[in-house]
């Protein structure tokens, strides 16, 4: 089984969050970020880095990370992302080509 790391602008939730259940409904490990869904929790610096890191985990656990880029948006910790998954040789998706061979 192929595990994915989602990747891509918070702003894109929504998206990211449909990507991930359609690509799991179809046989796929898929690993998203955490986002913030509590409206009374404030997240301090330290908790942001740990998020951070974690996220990062989740790239080295995976095979390929599919970069959701919305419009052709790839944000600056989006693009460390990337850079980081091409350091570690795994296979980079972008959500703009799957759209275009569907």
């Amino acid at each position: 089984m192929k595990i994915i790391t989602l990747c891509g602008s918070l702003k894109f939730q929504k998206e990211m969050m449909e990507i991930a259940e359609k690509m799991a409904l179809e046989g796929y490990c898929i690993l998203t970020p955490v986002y913030t869904v509590s409206k009374n929790i404030e997240i301090n610096k330290e908790q942001l880095v740990k998020l951070k890191e974690a996220h990062f985990k989740r790239i080295e656990l995976s095979d390929s990370i599919l970069v959701v880029n919305v419009n052709n948006y790839i944000g600056n910790s989006t693009n460390l992302e990337i850079e980081y998954a091409k350091k570690l040789g795994k296979e980079i998706i972008y959500y703009t080509d799957l759209m275009k061979n569907d």
